[in-house]
């Protein structure tokens, strides 16, 4: 993982022009795409809790954008969306400016246009350490991402299918490359910090098989690390791991999505994204706690009493699908108070898994289908089964404005899958 910023008094501060620019995406094959700073992705930006990050957004495309900062806690003017600021005119320059205030992995990608301005290549990861993380052999960066090409190599444009369905490529990318190979020294263990920039994909990540520890999640470390063989990556989500130690030196493991079916209409399949390979053994200094953070519960043991509904639906139409919350694209929902618990019920009528995304707030998963769960973790990105339901509770603090949820499906999203809410005293 690169920190490619200069920090002055406290002060992060990183150019992000958005431009044409060309992709290579494996030796000798690319495409024109759009990116920050010409990167795809684009500059990892790495802080600390308390940090202030300054960020420049210069627009040299040939329409407006903006830049949301998937998953941070900030003020609603910087969320980056239509319903909060101008769209940034191609020309001019706006400056985004907020404190950084939990530790975690975060990413930043274009909320304007997103079915075209995402797939292109506006997105990058934002990476905020703690005062007291875990010490581990290495982090590693790991941002996920497909790409869908037309029969001349080039960018394929949205297909009516990608309305009813989600668009999902063919090319399977870690960190912009196709198929790269990472090492680890046996007897080492990494930090793996995933972030699933695709548009629809789900990704139920496996590393050959082998046992890995889930150690964080889309709001920072978890409550204790969890041994597993697999993870569920949803669009938006982010997962943070603790990789090896393996003993088997000169081992290739697969980096690899097995077969899920989130919808009825596309085979499941596995899919290789990657390899890693165990290198020649290192000594290792890595110490991992069995208790990694404190949550405490936002809602009481006990019967669950909803404040809120929030209906992911669907209608056919002449082109296809319309997505709909409650009933309508583009819902507008009702005001909720600084301060006043929020216990919402995310219904999903349709046939089709939905990766609900709340702006601007960590939210806890309280129940599942009616049975209630205890949380372990902080969230802002939870998927929804078809025909199931997920109660999640967050309590909004003094941040006032305009907020979005929606599906991270970007289809389904720009097809109405969304809701906007304000924050109010």
């Amino acid at each position: 993982m690169t920190n490619t910023l200069l920090q002055t008094a406290r002060e992060i501060h990183v150019e992000l022009e958005a431009r044409e620019t060309t992709w290579e995406f494996a030796p000798g094959r690319t495409v024109t795409a759009w990116g920050y700073q010409g990167l795809v992705p684009g500059p990892t930006i790495v802080g600390r809790v308390g940090d202030t990050l300054v960020a420049h957004l210069t627009n040299h495309l040939p329409e407006p954008t903006v830049i949301h900062w998937h998953g941070l806690r900030l003020p609603a003017l910087m969320d980056g969306t239509a319903a909060v600021q101008r769209v940034v005119q191609p020309g001019e320059r706006f400056e985004y400016r907020f404190t950084l205030p939990d530790a975690g992995t975060f990413w930043y990608h274009s909320h304007a246009n997103e079915t075209v301005q995402i797939e292109r290549g506006l997105y990058g990861a934002l990476v905020v350490l703690g005062p007291d993380e875990p010490v581990f052999d290495a982090d590693r960066l790991l941002v996920l991402d497909d790409l869908k090409l037309d029969r001349r190599g080039r960018i394929a444009k949205t297909a009516l299918f990608d309305r009813h369905s989600g668009r999902e490529g063919e090319v399977l990318l870690i960190n912009g490359r196709s198929e790269p190979t990472f090492t680890i020294a046996a007897g080492q263990i990494e930090r793996w910090r995933l972030v699933n920039a695709c548009s629809a994909r789900y990704v139920r990540l496996s590393l050959g098989g082998r046992p890995f520890r889930l150690i964080g999640s889309d709001g920072g470390l978890r409550t204790e690390p969890v041994l597993v063989t697999e993870t569920l990556l949803t669009p938006g989500d982010r997962v943070e791991l603790a990789v090896g130690p393996f003993d088997d030196e000169g081992a290739e493991l697969a980096i690899e999505s097995l077969p899920y079916r989130r919808t009825s209409m596309k085979r499941p399949r596995r899919d290789v994204w990657g390899t890693l390979r165990v290198g020649p053994r290192a000594p290792s200094v890595a110490s991992i706690p069995t208790t990694l953070a404190s949550i405490a519960p936002l809602v009481p043991a006990g019967p669950i009493t909803p404040t809120r509904t929030v209906r992911l639906g669907a209608r056919m139409t002449f082109h296809g699908h319309d997505w709909l919350i409650n009933d309508e694209q583009h819902h507008h929902d009702v005001p909720v108070k600084v301060g006043e618990l929020q216990v919402w019920d995310i219904v999903n009528e349709t046939g089709m898994d939905h990766p609900f995304h709340l702006h601007g707030f960590f939210f806890q998963v309280i129940a599942v289908d009616g049975v209630p769960c205890a949380p372990t973790s902080w969230e802002d990105t939870v998927n929804v089964v078809g025909k199931g339901r997920v109660t999640i509770a967050f309590r909004p603090d003094d941040r006032p404005g305009k907020w979005m949820y929606h599906c991270h499906i970007l289809e389904h999203h720009a097809a109405g899958m969304m809701a906007h809410f304000e924050v109010v005293r």
